[in-house]
């Protein structure tokens, strides 16, 4: 399975929280799986750490690098495919997860049940 991690579900990984099912774990931990993670999850994180709502590790990039994930870059065609999506809500990274997801045929990791108003494969955790 690809796999592609919305922004939380990145952060309890690297965090090892409880709030990370144990199904979850074993997807991102399966050497059968590619994981990735988007650009978009990392400008969004860099935003909320640098107005103080989040709380990231001094060495976060080194942390980041150190996993077993691909980076998926932010291409034209994942903005334009926001534009098809219906709007179900306005956040625009989760907008741009679920269009990148969607337009890489990748299944959408994330604990939002908002998912299942989206046209595209996901597992909820």
């Amino acid at each position: 399975m690809n796999v592609l991690l919305d922004t939380h579900v990145l952060l309890w990984w690297l965090d090892d929280s409880r709030a990370l099912s144990a199904k979850a774990r074993k997807l991102i931990a399966s050497t059968d799986n590619t994981v990735f993670v988007s650009a978009a999850s990392v400008w969004e994180l860099r935003i909320k750490e640098a107005l103080g709502k989040v709380d990231l590790p001094k060495q976060f990039e080194e942390v980041l690098n150190a996993q077993p994930f691909e980076q998926l870059a932010i291409s034209l065609a994942h903005a334009h495919a926001v534009r098809s999506l219906p709007p179900h809500h306005r956040d625009p990274f989760d907008r741009l997860l679920i269009a990148q997801a969607r337009t890489e045929s990748l299944t959408f990791m994330t604990h939002d049940d908002i998912v299942k108003s989206y046209d595209v494969d996901f597992v909820l955790v």
